[in-house]
């Protein structure tokens, strides 16, 4: 089993540091909404809170993913996971400050250690071999999964068992923890693992790198605009089709163990077609999903189609990530995860504003149709982007030892994990 390979002590003590610094991340969002839901208009205030947050998030991620560099990753995101708990901190003193003062804080909290995730997804694939690329990806995403299915629990038992602010104070420590865990791992990861010419070079510049992988992107939109439908929309459809509300936590909680499920499974073996290729079968299936959603009268239809959706989009975001890394050189790689890291943020607040806003005009299968509608378009954009993208690279020309050759043979000949996806 491929994942044996991984059970060694920088791997198991990445995922702790990786644990750390995400759980307050999954938890932020409804940690901000029970801070605040005691005072007058509480739940409003909470989700104005959370939204900031997410902005935070969506902001920060491409303005600091993109001044990580290889050689001095740690200092840099130790920064940002010191300012992230020192925000983090601030709320759980200020609790009662009025909300400006909170949104300030959010917005600090959300965009501060927003590089993180980017930059630890590129220190752990530099310390694994290229052959094991594809199962640590699987890991990371199998971690981030059970991440967010537990953390609407663990926050909610702190904020009405302990107090409202009490989530703040974990989340502080546990980001703190992240930053100090960053010293147990590498400083950094290798730049140029990828031979020179691969899909745009140093001499563009990473900004050029990685506006020219905007396909990609746009498909990271796509892929998690099912999530937010099912978690803005579900309650909605559930009194809809006359189904007791209760059931959507647990419904929810099949979706992230389906997300796992499909990260692991991904991770198992090699898969027939590159991770484009992969990802035009995969976004289909996944709007189909959202159709069944919309029209399924049964809970444990909506239940088991929800499963495999978040088993779908798992893979998605696995095949894209190895996109990224097919088209982006490796010393780019932190800044364009982060860049999709907001770009995937923005396709969930797209989705979801879309939905919601829907919802005041038409029932909620309606809406959850019309947010499958614009997955299909983002998608339909992405692919056909990605098309011509590959189409540049092979046309294209890539000075090497000994002459010139194809571009597309230099991104062929280094895809390593990749082979054979």
């Amino acid at each position: 089993m491929p994942y044996r390979k991984l059970l060694t002590r920088p791997v198991l003590s990445w995922c702790l540091v990786a644990l750390a610094a995400r759980m307050p991340v999954a938890m932020a969002p409804l940690a901000l909404v029970f801070l605040v839901r005691e005072r007058p208009g509480g739940y409003t205030t909470g989700a104005l809170l959370a939204a900031v947050y997410v902005v935070g998030e969506i902001l920060g991620a491409p303005l600091l993913g993109t001044r990580l560099r290889p050689d001095r990753a740690r200092p840099q995101l130790a920064a940002g996971l010191a300012v992230g708990a020192a925000s983090f901190t601030g709320l759980w003193l200020a609790h009662s400050a009025p909300p400006a003062v909170l949104g300030a804080l959010a917005f600090l909290a959300g965009a501060a250690p927003s590089a993180a995730p980017g930059g630890l997804r590129a220190v752990l694939t530099g310390m694994v071999p290229p052959g094991q690329v594809t199962p640590a990806m699987s890991l990371e995403s199998v971690l981030t999964s059970g991440l967010w299915a537990a953390a609407p629990a663990l926050t909610t038992g702190l904020a009405l068992g302990a107090a409202p602010y009490a989530p703040m104070l974990l989340a502080a420590a546990l980001m703190a923890a992240g930053c100090a865990g960053l010293w147990a791992l590498p400083a950094g990861w290798p730049a140029e693992r990828e031979p020179a010419g691969r899909g745009g070079g140093a001499s563009g510049g990473v900004l050029s790198v990685l506006v020219r992988a905007w396909p990609v992107y746009v498909l990271g939109a796509a892929s998690l605009a099912m999530l937010a439908l099912a978690e803005l929309i579900l309650p909605a459809l559930l009194e809809q089709r006359h189904i007791g509300i209760g059931w959507a936590g647990l419904l929810l909680a099949g979706f992230s163990l389906g997300s796992a499920a499909g990260a692991f499974l991904y991770g198992l073996r090699s898969w027939p077609g590159r991770p484009a290729r992969q990802c035009l079968v995969m976004l289909p299936a996944v709007c189909g999903c959202g159709v069944l959603v919309a029209v399924a009268p049964w809970t444990w239809a909506i239940g088991a189609v929800l499963v495999v959706a978040g088993a779908l989009q798992a893979a998605i975001g696995l095949a894209r990530n190895l996109q990224l890394r097919a088209v982006v050189p490796a010393g780019a790689l932190a800044a364009a995860y982060s860049v999709n890291y907001a770009a995937v943020g923005a396709g969930y607040a797209a989705s979801g504003a879309l939905a919601g806003g829907l919802l005041r005009v038409v029932a909620p299968s309606t809406a959850i149709l019309a947010g499958v509608a614009l997955t299909l378009v983002l998608s339909a954009v992405g692919l056909a982007g990605e098309r011509r993208m590959s189409a540049a690279r092979v046309s294209g020309t890539a000075v090497v030892a000994g002459g010139a050759r194809p571009e597309g043979a230099a991104v062929d000949g280094g895809r390593d994990a990749e082979r054979g996806l």
